[in-house]
């Protein structure tokens, strides 16, 4: 039963969580909502995660491409930003003039990248203007312009040693440039792992064929004729440098004609600002995604601040989509189910956007209908993974990991240190589980530690046991699609499973993309799209009666899941 008169949703972003929202929304209830969509980019929903496999040439850009919610009731504009928010009359006003009444509006604006302010990246005003072939890596236009600037120069400077900085380094390696990779750090990914971990990653790199220049920052970007010829590099006195390559003086220049900005992002968060909302670091949300100032305003991805804090991971955006679409949907919901029942004076229901404490009725409604935080707040356990995509370059960390808070009571680690095969796992156990996991060079373990992490799987009573040998009966490679279990987990990401990608076939899809859209399978990290491609071809093959489909490479990585 749905509402006569639809609650009208403005959603401000349509990149990764606000499309997923929409889709979120249309999938529970199409006709219950009113809903219109603001984006800034002139483009579909991209995958933003597969941009670095754009820039290594593993991808074409139509590949990336994510289906988009449509229908009757999703009006979707591209190439339009908001630019003001009235909180009072609850209404949002676009950059071509239009104004856009809401009951509930959605901030999902994303974030920007963070360019530091040093000579030949600032104008004479201080404002950041990068010069012709530097370029940071956010949106489907900056990785057309860093492969287009990849076939005009011979040598390139990624700056930032992070997830972003390593896969965008390696896969300008692997299209033949010569490339420096200059972080502060001591080692890559200081983040998410540990200086042992730092070191074979480092190793990796190197052996890709990326010159290293850690524990120094970029002083100057050197322009001539208003093109990037160079960095200048800086190494503060003192500083580890445990895996920088070559002397690297204080001073030295590194020429490129391409530099790669990987230093971080930040918020969008403007538009709530200037509307009144508490921002730090993003804008500030509860436990229910909603303002503290503003109960019909909610943000999500990489613009919110929820009180856990953000690791900007699309697994933890995805997930806020989800439970904001169930809330919105119950609410939806019960109100209809209160008009349904009303036959006679309509009784007095207050709800928590009317100004007072809401009516018992409607507090017990949300409790049922929402996952209710506990005290450490809602759980997220799976939405930590992360996953650097870089060819055989092979990191996963997830949940506890990087040396962070292993020492805490009741945490045991155990770890793999095999510098010479390329290989470090580390796994972190607590009552029974594993809390945490570090995984370089060994994509089958990681993918074991990564189901066993997401699942919440029983670990062995020696923990050492997870460092090398499978503990997940789904990770042994599978013959034929015919005999994989229907609980097969096909795209990790997404929770889509080879019953899933069945159940959508026998429902009309035939293709990838069918399924893609059905499932969401592939609209993750992409690592398994084989795999997919592998159950469509079987399919076909069996149920419409094709040609029979040899067992290949894609069913075993449909059988071993995503790492």
């Amino acid at each position: 039963m749905t509402l006569h008169v639809p609650l009208k949703i403005v959603v401000v972003g349509h990149g990764m969580v606000g499309s997923r929202l929409v889709d979120e929304l249309v999938r529970r209830s199409a006709e219950s909502f009113d809903i219109t969509v603001l984006g800034a980019e002139p483009y579909e929903p991209y995958n933003r995660v597969l941009l670095s496999d754009v820039v290594a040439g593993r991808t074409d850009v139509a590949a990336i491409t994510m289906p988009e919610p449509s229908g009757d009731h999703v009006t979707t504009l591209r190439g339009v930003t908001a630019v003001r928010v009235d909180r009072h009359a609850c209404t949002v006003t676009d950059s071509a003039g239009a104004v856009h009444a809401y009951d509930h509006l959605v901030l999902a604006t994303g974030s920007r990248p963070r360019v530091f302010p040093v000579p030949g990246l600032v104008g004479d005003d201080g404002e950041v203007r990068l010069p012709a072939g530097a370029h940071a890596l956010r949106t489907l236009d900056d990785a057309r312009e860093i492969v287009a600037a990849s076939v005009n120069t011979p040598r390139a400077v990624v700056v930032g040693g992070g997830v972003l900085g390593v896969e965008a380094a390696y896969g300008l390696a692997g299209r033949g440039l010569q490339v420096t990779l200059v972080d502060t750090s001591p080692a890559p990914m200081s983040r998410q792992l540990d200086t042992a971990a730092g070191s074979v990653l480092a190793a990796g790199l190197r052996e890709a064929g990326v010159t290293l220049r850690t524990g120094a920052r970029p002083s100057e970007v050197l322009v001539a004729g208003g093109r990037v010829v160079g960095v200048r590099l800086h190494r503060p006195a003192g500083a580890v440098d445990g895996a920088a390559d070559g002397d690297g003086a204080d001073g030295e220049v590194v020429g490129a004609g391409l530099v790669v900005l990987a230093t971080g992002t930040v918020p969008e968060a403007e538009i709530a600002r200037d509307a009144g909302l508490t921002t730090d670091r993003g804008i500030v949300v509860g436990h229910d995604l909603a303002s503290p100032d503003d109960p019909r305003v909610f943000a999500v991805g990489d613009c919110a601040r929820p009180p856990q804090g953000s690791r900007g991971l699309v697994a933890e955006g995805w997930d806020q989509a989800r439970r904001l679409a169930e809330h919105l949907a119950s609410r939806v919901a019960f109100r209809a189910e209160v008009a349904k029942r009303q036959s006679g004076p309509r009784e007095h229901l207050r709800f928590p956007h009317e100004g007072e404490r809401p009516s018992m009725a409607v507090r017990l409604g949300t409790l049922l209908a929402t996952r209710t935080p506990t005290g450490a707040g809602v759980d997220t356990r799976g939405t930590d993974v992360v996953k650097v995509k870089a060819g055989a370059l092979s990191v996963v960390a997830m949940g506890v990991s990087g040396g962070r808070d292993t020492t805490e009571p009741g945490h045991r680690a155990v770890t793999l240190h095999d510098p010479a095969a390329g290989r470090y796992v580390e796994a972190v156990v607590a009552d029974g589980i594993l809390v945490g996991a570090t995984c370089v060079g060994d994509p089958r373990v990681a993918a074991d530690l990564t189901a066993a992490y997401t699942r919440r799987t029983p670990v062995p009573v020696d923990p050492a046991f997870l460092l090398l040998t499978p503990v997940m009966p789904s990770a042994e490679p599978a013959s034929s699609p015919e005999h994989m279990p229907d609980d097969a987990t096909v795209c990790r990401c997404n929770g889509v499973t080879k019953y899933d990608i069945t159940a959508c076939w026998d429902d009309g899809a035939r293709s990838a993309d069918d399924i893609a859209t059905a499932t969401r399978a592939t609209t993750g990290c992409g690592s398994c799209r084989e795999a997919v491609c592998g159950l469509a071809d079987w399919l076909a093959a069996t149920r419409d009666g094709g040609a029979p489909v040899e067992p290949g490479v894609a069913l075993v990585h449909a059988s071993a899941g995503e790492a």
